[in-house]
Formats: structure tokens, C-alpha cells, sequence
């Protein structure tokens, strides 16, 4: 037997009547569901045990075979055969039309398909589907050639009939009209009364040589049709079909909807139809080899796939089977139903009524109406909404076709085919875990103990805490407090992965040692936000357990966050410091008011080692950022040329050194591994992020993620004791920014003049207008930069690197300058106004192009 879950490829064709018919295991008679009595379902109704198999296991529909030793047989009174209930997921039934439908995928779709097959444009197709039109399917072009002079001949004599039965009537008319208009003037009638009579008499001879000449008209255009029939002609006058039929039936046949389609289709070669596409490709132009092209497409498609097309006309429907379109009660008794039900309920009811109308031998404009349902109501069961209004359900909900179950992203295949659902995960929202080691992650606890249930349970009944698996797992459930206990020992060195979509590349899922947290979010550690792309707006992230050695062996060699330092894209590290941690160690390494470093004098004490000065700190007698001398044990590597040694003898000699430096400098390099060179310098962003690519070019990733831990602890640390605050005050605007202002803007009345002079053209204007406002602006940001104390929170943030720089500081406190206008060009007058001060109207509304032609781009 074939195994279904093995397979090299998977082609995907038209069903043929035949193929829907080898699939069914019986016919869908009735349009009934269930029996609101007994709740069982109806015999040849939609959920048939006969057709679909039996609801229960091994047991028939009548009761009399019950258990598994009646497998396989098939019960003489219901027809039921006894096997699993399971088989209600596999087998399909099909209805059996009374009149073909068109599969609208084929002819509704972007190209029309059916359309290009048979060249017909997809509104005369739209109109032969849904009985608008007539279509010509075969004509006897032979036998009409030959009868042509005959039937030329009748016809001839026919019209002369009739001109001669016109004149006849209208003649016998005149001579009426005449004996009333002398019989009136023998009784001495009155003039008008006279007139009228003529005039009515008059009336009634015109409408006989119209009514005439319109039959005769009617004839020689049923002839003049006769003559150019075609085949794939349309005839929309249903009159002049009936008149054609009626006259010249026996060299044509014709008809409307779906069956017309299926004769053409019948007769359809399609090597001969592809022979002559190519032969119209290589001697036609334009539009008419643009169309064959695009028709040879459609063709070849169904020759290489070996399809029929006969496919696209339908005279069965497949019905899936009955547990994939289930039926449920609900608590009140109601029924809560698939939409498909209801779709399969109006096919099956309209098809019952066209059969019972063509046995009952119905006119042929009420069985096309009927026909024309029945194809509507295919229709939306394969595709509601495609075409025209959609089948509504309760509400005006459309109805979920069979299409719309396969389509999109709640479909069958991105949903369950391409999108899989994975055990031993969930998912949460992030927050940060400051407290967290870089290889850690704080997993709450109802998730890890829902993720390792299954551990958990074993080690419940390995430790006899419960018999067997079935109250370990009532144990796990109640949340027992003994169960926390298991679930902190299972844990341990077990890793768990991590990921934030979108994964787009290698660091967005890692590993991490799962410790337990209360609450619901899951933490993170700091430093792996920038790896996961990362921040706390509201993120969510998924966990997956590796279940095998082999998984957690490699989660934990090759994924682990700590081993996952570098960037793949540049080698650089990725875990460096940001943002607070970066603030707090510039406050660490910074000399007192942030001052420069030659501005600055050491102090006149000494002190013995670096718990001396932590004492002297901690006392008030010494600054955590006062320049001062330190004696330090270790001996450290030099820095540079410019550190201030004491003693280079003792240095050379190997003893300690006693060297001019800050607490806080001190404190810093204790974070640094113990042969790390003396770091005596202010440490801003940039030059952390050296020290850490520098560690982690020569140190082991152990060592390196314990030291991105440390300086993330110090730096959380002193820049919560930093108190570093932002206010408004904070924000100074240089106090001779205008008197900068005015001098450019003499300048720029100068270029004006030389202007309107004619001095200069527009463009040299513009030019050195930019030009001189530009200017302007540097200097303003210059004397701004200047004017900002080093103690200011602001110039703090910016030059330590934390958060910032001074083009947006320049914007706030400065002046924001030039700006484009939506084509792109700079508009020669500058805001000269900055957000502190506040833009005037102008000002505001020339900013605003900018953010109108972005939102603009990115639509």
C-alpha cells in the first residue's frame, strides 16, 4: 500500500466527471443533514453513513454489527459498512447534475482560461454561461453552400408573398376608408369628424406597411445570419435564434450555457488548435500575435499536463468529506454547521427541483432559469463572492466557499501546510531581566512548567512523588507545591531557544538557561537586544525546548548567547553596551564636572590600594570622579605613552604602581579582566565599543561575556547614581544666536539686491543663498555646542554617545536650518527658529513637507 507520507513530487490537475465519480462512495441525494429526532444522519443526505462511513466505531448504522470482529462487512439491512469512524475524514460522495456547469476558477479567472481555449472574450462567455446569449457549436457549411441558391430562391418568393399580401391589405384598407369618408359625406357629417377618419384610416395603413416591412426586414436578416453563420458565433436576439432554429435547424445546432461549452469542448483538437497558434505567431503582428501567444500558453498547458479540458465543464460535483465540514450542538441545542453545508444544501435543492422540472417536461425558459441557478449555486460553493454578490449566511456574512478555505493566509495552505504549529513551545511578551547573566533568560513559571510537563512527570514518578504518570500528571495540573521543586531540578542545564520574528539571520533565535520568573513575561538580558533586533514596546517571542542530546548539545555549544558575541556579518561584537549602560560608565569614568583631562590637577593625597579609596568614598572624603593617586597591586599593561606614572623603576622592577587616576576609573577597570591593560581615560560609547572588540580578539568567550555582564551591571548601576535628568531649562539656546542671525541675513538682503539688480541669474542666487544660510547654520550649532555647560544632562547624553547626537540637539536648541520642499529641492529660506523657541506658522508648515513626502514614499 501506498504510504502518504512519502512521495518525489505533486501535481495538482482538473478532475474529470469520471475521476470525481472513481473518488465517491456513493451519490448525495437529499439536501438533509442530521435528523433533528434521533441526531443520527439521513440516509443519502450530506452526512450518509452509507456514503461516508459510520459515525461510530465498528458499529453500523441499524445497530446490528457491533464490535471489531464485523470488520470490513457491510450491513444487508443499512448498507453500512463496519469499520472506523475515522474513514468519515477520507471519503468523498459526489451529486449528480442535471445539467452541466462551467468551473468558475476556469472561466472567472485572471486570465480567463476557458476564454483564451476556446477564443471567446470572457463577457460573451460570461453571457453563454448565465443563458444571456446563444452560441453557434457546429454549422454544415457544406450542405448550406450547396442548399444556398434553393434557400435564396423560397426566401425570394416568401418576401415577394409578403409584399404582396401588404399591398393586398393595405389596398382593401383604402377602399374601407374611402366607402367611410362617402357614406359620412352622404349623412352630411361635420369636417372634422371627416378627418379624423381619414386621419385614423391613414394611421392604421402606415402601421401595416411598417409591420410588413419589419417582417420582411426580420427575414432578410435571419437570411443574411444564415449566410455568415459561424461556428463560436453569438446570437444575443432570441427571437432570431427561435426564427433560425425554426428555418434552417437542420444545418446548424446552437445553445446556451454550460452545455454549449461542453459540445465545443468535445470536439476541441488541441495539437491541431497549437499547430495553428504557432503558424499565427510566426506570420501575424501586433495584437493578433500578442493574443496568440498568450492562447498558446493556455493550450500547450493542457497538452504538456496532459489535462482534459473537458475538466472545466462539470456534470458532477465532488463533496469532501463529512468531518472536514462538521456539524456540532451546541449548549442551547442549537447546531453550529460549516458554511459549506449550506452551500452543498443549495446545489443539491436546486439541482432536485431542475431534475423534477425536466421530468415534468417544463417550458424551456423556466428550465434555463433553473439551469442558470444551479450553475450560480456551484459557483459560490466553489468560489462565493468571485462573481456577482456573495452567498450570505446569518449576519450578511458571506459563506467560506472551498475556495476560500484553500486561499490566503488563514488557508489550507499557508495556515496548516506551509505554517506549522510546533510542540514544546510558546510564545510571550519580552520585558528586561537587568538581573540575568548573558546566557540566561527568565522563562515564567506556568510556561515552564506547561513546556516541561512531560519531564516533570517522569521526574515525579522517578522520585515516587506520585505512582504513575496519570497523577503525576494530575499533580503537574494542580500546581502542587512539590511540583515546583522537580521543575527547578529539570530545568537545570536544560537550554531553551529563543526567537523574535523576523529571523533574518543567524541571531535571531539563540539559546539560553531558563531561569524561573513570576509574572507572564518572559525576560531577556540587555546586551542580546540588539542581536534579536529587540526592544520593550511590546514585542513578543517565541520559546522552543530542544527535546534530544543532540539538540541541547548543540543549543548549548553552538547557540548559546554567550558563545554568540560576534556579528556574522562583520565579526564585530554585537552584545556591546548601550544607552543606560553607556551613561552610567561615562559618569564612572569621567573627571569631576566632566572636565577635560589637562584642565584637571590631581589631588595631594595618596592612597594605599583601591578598598583605601572605596573607604575614603565612602566617607565623603574622597569624589568618585576626583583626579587623585591610587596605588594598584596587579601590575597593568601601559596604555599608552601619556600615562601618568609615578615610579617607572618599580614598574620595570615589577612591584605596584602608584598612578594618577579616578575611584571611579579604578572601579571601571575592575570589571576588566585582571591582565587587561589600565584603562585611565574618559570611556565613551565609541571607545567601550573598542575595548569590548578588543576583548573579545583576546580573551575566550567565557571570559568576554563575563565582562559585558560586569560592565553592564556597573553601568545600570552608576547611572542610576548619576541622577542624570532631562528638563526643559536643559535645552540652551546660544544667547547670540540672533545677533549671528542678523549679521547672514545682511548677507542675504545683499545677494537680493544684486538679484533684482540683475546682477545675478535666479539660480546663482539660490545658490549662494544656501550657501550663506548654511553657514549660518553650522555657526549657530557651533555656538550652541559651546554655550552647553559639561555638566548639562543633555551635552552628557550626546557626547558620552548614550542616546542622540548634536544634528538633533542643533534642531531643539539651535536652529533647525534648510529644509526641502516635496520635489526635493532646499528651499532657500531657513527656519531660523529651533523646537525650544517654537516655529512660527510659516516655518511649521515648510517643516511639514518633508514628513508629508515620507509618509507619501512609503505608501
Amino acid at each position: 500500500m501506498l504510504d502518504v507520507n512519502f512521495f518525489d513530487e505533486l501535481r495538482i490537475g482538473l478532475a474529470t466527471a469520471d475521476d470525481i465519480r472513481q473518488w465517491s462512495h456513493g451519490e448525495v441525494k437529499k439536501p438533509e443533514t442530521i435528523n433533528y429526532r434521533t441526531l443520527r444522519p439521513e440516509k443519502d443526505g450530506l452526512f450518509c453513513e452509507k456514503i461516508f462511513g459510520p459515525t461510530r466505531d465498528w458499529e453500523c448504522y441499524c445497530g446490528k454489527y457491533k464490535r471489531v470482529r464485523f470488520k470490513g462487512i457491510i450491513c444487508e439491512r443499512c448498507g453500512v459498512e463496519v469499520t472506523r469512524a475515522k474513514v468519515r475524514r477520507e471519503r468523498m460522495g459526489h451529486i449528480e447534475l442535471a445539467a452541466p456547469v462551467t468551473h468558475i476558477w476556469y472561466f472567472k479567472g485572471v486570465p480567463s482560461r476557458l476564454g483564451y481555449l476556446l477564443d471567446l472574450a470572457p463577457k460573451d462567455l460570461e453571457k453563454i454561461i448565465y443563458f444571456a446569449a446563444y452560441l453557434i457549436t457546429t454549422v454544415d457549411v457544406e450542405a448550406r453552400h450547396r442548399d444556398m441558391p434553393t434557400v435564396d430562391a423560397e426566401i425570394s418568393a416568401e418576401r415577394k408573398h409578403m409584399e404582396n399580401q401588404r399591398d393586398a391589405d393595405v389596398e382593401d384598407r383604402q377602399k374601407k376608408l374611402e366607402a367611410d369618408l362617402a357614406e359620412l359625406e352622404a349623412e352630411g357629417a361635420k369636417s372634422d369628424v371627416r378627418r379624423k377618419v381619414r386621419e385614423g384610416g391613414e394611421r392604421e395603413m402606415r402601421q401595416m406597411r411598417d409591420r410588413a416591412q419589419r417582417e420582411i426586414d426580420r427575414l432578410d436578416e435571419v437570411v443574411d445570419t444564415f449566410r455568415k453563420l459561424d461556428v463560436k458565433q453569438l446570437i444575443g436576439d432570441e427571437m432570431l435564434y427561435r426564427e433560425l432554429r425554426d428555418r434552417f435547424g437542420e444545418y446548424f445546432e446552437g445553445g446556451m450555457g454550460a452545455t454549449a461549452l461542453q459540445k465545443l469542448l468535445l470536439n476541441f483538437d488541441l495539437v491541431a488548435e497549437a499547430e495553428s497558434l504557432r503558424e499565427t505567431i510566426r506570420s501575424g503582428k501586433g495584437q493578433k500575435k500578442l493574443r496568440a501567444l498568450k492562447r498558446l500558453k493556455v493550450v500547450a498547458a493542457f497538452l504538456n499536463t496532459r489535462n482534459s479540458p473537458m475538466g472545466m465543464v462539470l456534470d458532477c460535483v465532488p463533496v469532501i468529506p463529512p468531518d472536514l465540514r462538521p456539524m456540532v450542538q451546541l449548549d442551547g441545542g442549537r447546531f453550529a454547521t460549516s458554511d459549506l453545508n449550506d452551500l452543498y444544501r443549495r446545489v443539491i435543492n436546486r439541482n432536485n427541483r431542475l431534475k423534477r422540472l425536466l421530468d415534468l417536461g417544463a417550458p424551456e425558459i423556466i428550465v434555463n432559469n433553473e439551469k442558470r441557478m444551479l450553475q450560480e449555486a456551484v459557483d459560490a460553493l466553489f468560489d462565493n463572492g468571485r462573481r456577482g454578490r456573495p452567498v450570505t449566511g446569518p449576519g450578511n456574512r458571506p459563506l467560506k466557499s472551498l475556495s476560500d478555505m484553500l486561499k490566503g493566509k488563514q488557508g489550507r495552505f499557508r495556515q496548516n501546510l506551509l505554517g506549522k504549529r510546533v510542540d514544546y513551545s510558546g510564545r510571550s511578551v519580552i520585558v528586561v531581566g537587568p538581573q540575568l547573566k548573558l546566557h540566561q533568560c527568565g522563562l515564567p513559571k506556568q510556561m515552564a512548567l506547561e513546556l516541561f510537563k512531560p519531564f516533570v512527570m517522569k521526574r515525579l514518578v522517578d522520585l515516587q512523588h506520585a505512582q504513575n504518570i496519570k497523577s503525576a500528571k494530575r499533580m503537574v495540573e494542580r500546581a502542587r507545591p512539590v511540583v515546583w521543586d522537580v521543575l527547578e531540578e529539570v530545568i537545570t542545564d536544560h537550554p531553551v531557544l529563543l526567537n523574535r520574528a523576523p529571523t533574518l539571520h543567524r541571531l535571531g533565535i539563540q539559546a539560553f538557561e531558563p531561569q524561573l520568573v513570576e509574572g507572564k513575561a518572559i525576560q531577556i538580558h540587555p546586551l542580546v537586544c540588539t542581536a534579536f533586533n529587540a526592544d520593550f514596546d511590546g514585542d513578543q517571542m517565541a520559546v522552543h525546548l530542544p527535546l534530544s542530546a543532540e539538540a541541547q548539545a548543540e543549543a548549548r555549544i553552538l547557540m548559546l548567547s554567550s558563545n554568540n558575541i560576534l556579528s556574522p556579518a562583520d565579526g564585530r561584537p554585537i552584545t556591546s553596551p548601550t544607552q543606560d549602560m553607556v551613561l552610567g560608565i561615562y559618569h564612572l569614568t569621567a573627571l569631576e564636572n566632566n572636565a577635560a583631562e589637562a584642565d584637571v590637577q590631581p589631588n595631594d593625597k595618596t592612597y594605599s590600594s583601591m578598598a583605601e579609596a572605596v573607604m575614603a568614598y565612602d566617607r565623603g572624603l574622597l569624589g568618585l570622579r576626583t583626579k587623585t593617586r591610587i596605588r594598584l597591586r596587579e601590575v597593568p599593561t601601559v596604555d599608552n605613552g601619556a600615562a601618568a606614572w609615578q615610579s617607572p623603576e618599580d614598574w620595570e622592577s615589577g612591584q605596584p604602581l602608584t598612578v594618577e587616576t579616578t575611584l571611579g576609573r579604578v572601579l571601571f577597570n575592575e570589571a576588566l579582566p585582571v591582565d587587561y591593560r589600565f584603562v585611565n581615560y574618559e570611556v565613551p560609547k565609541n571607545a567601550l565599543g573598542a575595548i569590548v572588540n578588543d576583548l573579545a580578539e583576546r580573551y575566550p568567550k567565557v571570559q568576554v561575556a563575563a565582562t559585558l555582564d560586569a560592565l553592564k551591571a556597573a553601568g545600570f548601576h552608576w547611572a542610576t547614581r548619576a541622577g542624570v535628568t532631562i528638563a526643559i531649562d536643559d535645552v540652551v539656546t546660544p544667547p547670540n544666536k540672533q545677533t549671528i542671525l542678523d549679521r547672514y541675513e545682511k548677507d542675504a538682503e545683499k545677494i537680493e539686491k544684486q538679484y533684482l539688480r540683475g546682477v545675478i541669474t535666479d539660480e546663482e542666487r539660490r545658490q549662494e543663498l544656501i550657501e550663506i544660510w548654511t553657514k549660518a547654520t553650522k555657526e549657530v550649532a557651533v555656538e550652541m555646542e559651546a554655550n552647553f555647560p559639561r555638566t548639562n544632562p543633555v551635552w552628557v547624553m550626546v557626547n558620552s554617545g548614550a542616546r542622540g547626537n548634536m544634528m538633533q540637539v542643533r534642531q531643539i536648541a539651535g536652529m533647525r536650518g534648510l529644509v526641502a520642499n516635496p520635489k526635493g529641492e532646499i528651499i532657500p529660506r531657513p527656519i531660523k527658529a529651533n523646537f525650544r523657541e517654537g516655529l512660527t506658522v510659516l516655518e511649521y508648515f515648510i517643516s511639514t513637507h518633508g514628513a508629508r513626502k515620507g509618509l507619501a514614499d512609503t505608501a
